[in-house]
């Protein structure tokens, strides 16, 4: 079974064309048989297109909307040889009624569309991306919704409860979670990686990228994460700043006169790692710029790592003890000085980083030092993979 799988972002878009059947779907990812990427947001008004094949292509796309880079993307892929058996569509948020993996029905894709006011910079995409792909590929393709926001149905309802009205947790004001897909990538590649255990595997996983959260799961189940309702919410992100006091936004209302589409940008564009470096969303850069001295910059990422410390810490608690902290995505793959600094500043848990390997990580691999309590993996989410492996899942009886 052939299955493209469309993985849109605040700031990206991949695609990839995976092939599965019943002796590749549990084990190790395989090579996709084509994939694209596409970024935007470093220049206004334009993206980089990258697409693989049997060549690699590169070229720049004039875009008034993420939107736009999606039909170069499938148009390459309907030009080639290979026939699309399926799409499988990462979709940020499904609320309360889409709790598992499902076919995009109409009705699936209105409750899409009803929660895209909790996930502006996510449903609406994926939603695009729909329609542009069962254009280009016909209604007999059939679409696949797989929700971030399934891996975390899972947390006990403590974890879920604001401390608001309870007629919130009723009408669907709740913490739901984000960057399941990745989290339970990883939380079951960790698991093999460290094999068998006496008890349940107790894991922090640090999904840490232009969005950013983390999930305590113990065995193979989240029991708690840092993003809620929306996915504003937890860690300091590129260009949202995480938990802030809800105050900040009442004054703001109040005293500078911002009406909800101002807050809307402010906290989804103008905040976190760009907010506080001046730089830029993007921790490459403003890494780049703290090591040139920049005061501004040196403090993004001061705060940046605080701050993740600080909710590491709260996710050791909700698990009541720690096997393993994994590390992943754009900044947790790649950036060992942040993982340094991290596991030194956690030393009292146990933690204990080989600087070595540490700086020179093989993919997927354990970091630690050999008398630490605590693992610490470096593992290459693949969304992708996982998207795939959930689109097996629901069609392999049909």
């Amino acid at each position: 079974m052939k299955i493209l799988v469309l993985n849109g972002g605040s700031s990206s878009l991949k695609a990839a064309l995976r092939e599965m059947d019943a002796a590749t779907v549990d084990g190790q990812p395989v090579q996709p048989l084509w994939s694209a990427q596409a970024e935007w947001g470093r220049r206004p008004g334009e993206a980089d297109l990258r697409i693989e094949t049997d060549r690699v292509a590169e070229r720049k796309v004039t875009i008034h909307s993420p939107a736009d880079v999606l039909q170069p993307v499938i148009e390459t892929l309907h030009a080639g040889p290979h026939r699309i058996d399926a799409v499988g569509h990462r979709v940020v948020h499904g609320g309360q009624s889409l709790q598992q993996t499902s076919i995009a029905t109409p009705e699936v894709k209105a409750e899409i569309h009803r929660y895209a006011e909790f996930a502006p910079e996510h449903n609406r995409l994926e939603l695009d991306a729909m329609d542009a792909a069962e254009h280009l590929l016909g209604a007999r393709v059939p679409q696949i919704a797989v929700f971030d926001t399934a891996f975390h149905t899972t947390m006990p309802e403590a974890a879920k409860v604001y401390p608001g009205p309870f007629a919130w947790y009723e009408q669907g004001i709740r913490r739901y979670g984000f960057h399941g897909i990745s989290h339970q990538y990883v939380s079951r590649r960790a698991a093999g990686l460290l094999g068998p255990r006496n008890g349940p595997l107790r894991l922090v996983s640090c999904h840490l990228g232009n969005g950013a959260s983390l999930a305590a799961v113990r065995g193979g189940c989240s029991v708690d994460t840092t993003m809620g309702f929306t996915p504003l919410d937890g860690l300091m992100m590129g260009t949202r700043p995480g938990s802030l006091d809800p105050g900040i936004l009442i004054y703001l209302v109040r005293h500078a006169g911002m009406d909800a589409a101002q807050l809307d940008r402010l906290l989804n564009r103008e905040s976190g790692l760009k907010g506080v470096s001046g730089v830029s969303g993007d921790m490459r850069e403003v890494v780049e710029a703290a090591g040139r001295g920049e005061p501004r910059a040196c403090l993004a990422v001061d705060v940046y790592i605080h701050r993740l410390c600080r909710e590491i810490g709260g996710m050791v608690a909700s698990l009541g003890g720690l096997d393993a902290l994994v590390f992943t995505a754009g900044i947790g793959e790649n950036s060992a000085p942040l993982r340094q600094r991290v596991c030194e500043q956690l030393a009292f848990l146990g933690i204990e980083v080989d600087k070595q390997k540490n700086a020179h990580p093989v993919l997927d691999c354990d970091v630690a030092a050999s008398g630490s309590r605590v693992r610490i993996l470096v593992i290459r989410t693949d969304e992708d993979w996982e998207i795939a492996r959930e689109c097996w899942r629901i069609l392999k009886d049909h």
